[in-house]
């Protein structure tokens, strides 16, 4: 009985976890930075590539400052695979990113990436999981000129704001 509980545990802590990824891609791509810095330890660190390298308060600042030229983004998960030890645990997510950027003619471009986060998480008093580093690779990257169209990301006006009345689609910080 005692293993069943235990692999009944691991199984909620990755679930946990799997959220936490797809909530960090939701907070980029819809823009809400208060989203972003809750799911951060206080002391983690983030390194993006060549893109930056320092500690989680300081990336929320750089993401931040860069919203306004980024007016669409799309992180796309794919595989990942996690270990859970107790109140760590540590993973590997594959995801597509696609951004759009402003070229240096004041055209646009999209940016789009395979990348891995490797990650290393940990169970916080509250009971959440955040992140405690986050290291990313880009494993493949292309720019190319954009011609395209759409909604290009929504931000706050977002329909997903008002047609998901559940928490979890709340603007801000997980409750």
């Amino acid at each position: 009985m005692a293993m069943n509980e235990k692999a009944l545990g691991e199984l909620l802590d990755k679930d946990a976890i799997r959220d936490l990824v797809l909530l960090y891609s939701r907070a980029i791509d819809r823009q809400d930075i208060d989203l972003l810095r809750d799911l951060y330890t206080e002391d983690a660190t983030d390194t993006h590539g060549d893109s930056f390298d320092g500690s989680a308060d300081d990336y929320c600042k750089f993401i931040e400052g860069s919203f306004p030229y980024m007016p669409y983004s799309g992180h796309h998960v794919c595989n990942h695979l996690i270990a859970v030890d107790g109140d760590s645990a540590s993973g590997e997510v594959y995801a597509l990113a696609w951004h759009l950027i402003p070229t240096r003619e004041g055209g646009q471009q999209e940016d789009f990436m395979a990348v891995r986060y490797i990650d290393n998480y940990r169970r916080c008093a509250d009971g959440k999981w955040r992140f405690s580093k986050r290291v990313v690779t880009y494993d493949f990257k292309l720019r190319r000129p954009f011609d395209g169209g759409g909604t290009l990301g929504q931000g706050a006006l977002d329909p997903s704001y008002t047609v998901c009345a559940q928490r979890l689609f709340a603007r801000g910080a997980r409750g």
